[in-house]
């Protein structure tokens, strides 16, 4: 049986030695979005909390104002929500993804070619 080849172009965008967003962190911002929690996010991408929670620290430590916002518990608890700064780096990501992935679609298909 022949292996599907698939190359999966990761574009990161790092700040110093620290990778401010990758193709994780924005899947955590949009769960964190849809969720409205941190911990429901993480469950929702199958990571635990604390590797949630240090992704969400590092995101906030390499912009000038935090993507990701904790709510302060109540009643029914505290939870997060992505920001508005949060919400334009996301929107400039994927865009940036979609540019790089067609930049690179017919290249990706000459190199895939001389793949196994």
């Amino acid at each position: 049986m022949a292996r599907r080849k698939e190359l999966d172009l990761r574009l990161r965008i790092r700040v110093g030695e620290d990778i401010a967003l990758g193709p994780g962190k924005a899947d955590l911002l949009e769960a964190i979005a849809a969720t409205g929690s941190i911990s429901s996010a993480a469950r929702t991408l199958g990571m635990s909390y604390r590797r949630a929670w240090l992704l969400v620290e590092t995101m906030n430590r390499c912009f000038k104002t935090p993507l990701v916002q904790a709510k302060t518990g109540g009643k029914s608890g505290g939870g997060a929500e992505i920001t508005a700064s949060g919400r334009e780096a996301l929107r400039h990501y994927r865009a940036m993804q979609k540019a790089a992935d067609k930049a690179c679609g017919s290249a990706s298909a000459r190199l895939s070619r001389l793949m196994r």
